[in-house]
């Protein structure tokens, strides 16, 4: 992560359903704690980057909004602010079908000079660990099973919200639940009360599906299509953190308005946002290259600038209505 994180406070609330233990702390964690630090930071810069994330607003009615404002306004503290989400998220929890257990972790930390609020749900899960007893006067060591597990570093959170201080834009990641038979998103619909859009992952894989679909509606080549789509994207992120996947569309459907106008109307029927703030690192690597699949089983990986410079690849219409895959000016093969 090249931006500086910086953590101002951070609390740790437990929502323990399986012992029916629940212990809303009273004091902040001691963020000058090296494993506090080091746990905290990891987590926070992995969510941060995660293009997995939802975007969301508040509803205009929103509870929690107005906490939220309180708090930064300073008319509420951080510890009473982090109580009243902990009890929150334990309502959500005890109303659906199944209650899990976890250990919820309220942040107030900055991205450079940008300010954040970040609820994390680290959903416990089973692990093992030793114990040490005393029988017949002797020590005799252990291994118990532990339920109430804190995710390691090198695992995701399950379950996550992000919202940024001056324009309460919202970033979150939601697991329906079901509650009285009817699913619900825990922190979309109960606790943060916003709306939610889909995510940067998923808005790509949809442009592909639709850019796919569309051509193929029009009897053009998908796969010069999709190779465009993900050539404007790396185009695209060398210039802007922010893709318009309505002007891409216009980009690849240029000689035709009657596929541009079917592209944009899948594109609004999907719920895809206007704009979509992408990060630089995940759209080169989701954009850089296009593989494709034949019939045959045989697979082909290629940097999509290639597919449009026929020095190096041609796709060609042979007359028995079969393709054929010309790779071109090859100077070395390598097993892999």
């Amino acid at each position: 992560m090249n931006n500086l994180l910086t953590i101002n406070r951070a609390i740790l609330h437990i929502l323990d359903f399986n012992s029916g233990i629940t212990v809303f702390s009273e004091q902040e964690l001691d963020i000058k704690s090296d494993s506090v630090m080091t746990f905290l930071t990891k987590h926070l810069e992995r969510c941060y980057h995660d293009q997995k994330a939802q975007s969301g607003t508040f509803y205009p009615n929103s509870k929690f909004k107005e906490q939220l404002s309180d708090y930064l306004a300073d008319s509420l503290d951080f510890i009473n602010f982090s109580t009243y989400v902990a009890e929150l998220m334990y309502s959500a929890i005890s109303q659906s079908d199944v209650f899990n257990s976890a250990d919820l972790l309220i942040c107030d930390f900055m991205v450079d000079d940008q300010r954040f609020i970040a609820i994390l749900k680290c959903n416990n899960r089973p692990g093992f660990t030793h114990q040490v007893i005393n029988e017949n006067e002797k020590v005799k060591n252990e291994i118990i099973s532990h339920y109430a597990i804190l995710p390691n570093l090198s695992q995701k959170i399950d379950e996550y919200a992000f919202i940024e201080a001056d324009s309460l834009a919202i970033h979150f990641i939601d697991k329906k639940c079901s509650i009285n038979g009817t699913d619900t998103e825990i922190f979309a619909d109960i606790v943060l009360e916003c709306s939610a859009r889909v995510s940067p992952q998923d808005t790509i894989k949809l442009v592909n599906s639709i850019t796919r679909t569309v051509a193929e509606n029009h009897g053009q080549n998908s796969i010069v299509a999709v190779s465009k789509a993900k050539n404007y994207l790396v185009e695209n992120t060398e210039v802007s953190d922010y893709l318009d996947p309505v002007e891409l569309g216009r980009e690849v459907f240029s000689s035709s308005p009657s596929m541009q106008e079917e592209y944009l109307q899948e594109v609004k029927s999907a719920g895809i946002a206007e704009t979509v703030k992408m990060d630089k690192e995940f759209a080169l690597r989701k954009g850089k290259n296009h593989k494709i699949k034949t019939d045959t089983g045989i697979e082909v990986s290629f940097p999509v600038g290639y597919f449009q410079n026929t020095d190096y690849i041609e796709i060609i219409n042979n007359p028995d209505g079969t393709l054929s895959i010309e790779l071109k000016n090859i100077g070395k093969i390598t097993n892999k």
